[in-house]
């Protein structure tokens, strides 16, 4: 007889599918990997500038968001090109939108980046005596 298994058993297997398919993506993808060390350097940057607790939140969002979204992109990619390998327009389009997506979460984490350091920036470069 097939014991079935505990809630806490199923939810431990599917934390291991989702690491699994986390290190997947940065192992595989080149933009998961830039978006990958562009975060690592911004939070680099967030330790030099001392930033503020809602500033690390508001990057650690922006980060995660923008990673996220482009995870989902390839999933939806991925998808596309096995359901309809060669072209059409339609899964053209679907393609579009999701790199859509990702475009538009990288535009408000960059606007949310230059928000945080620009001032931070013209502080060091130029300091009011």
């Amino acid at each position: 007889m097939n014991k079935k298994e505990t809630f806490l058993a199923n939810r431990i297997k599917s934390i291991g599918y989702a690491f699994k398919g986390a290190l997947f993506l940065l192992k595989t993808e080149p933009s998961i990997k830039v978006q990958f060390a562009i975060g690592i350097t911004v939070t680099a940057a967030g330790f030099y500038y001392q930033i503020s607790t809602t500033e690390w939140l508001i990057q650690c969002l922006a980060i995660g968001l923008v990673i996220s979204i482009e995870g989902i992109n390839t999933a939806i990619e991925e998808m596309a090109n096995f359901i309809h390998p060669e072209h059409h327009k339609k899964i053209g389009i679907i393609k579009d939108i999701a790199a859509g997506a990702v475009f538009l979460a990288a535009v408000f984490a960059i606007v949310a980046g230059l928000i945080i350091y620009i001032p931070k920036i013209f502080k060091i470069l130029l300091p009011l005596g």
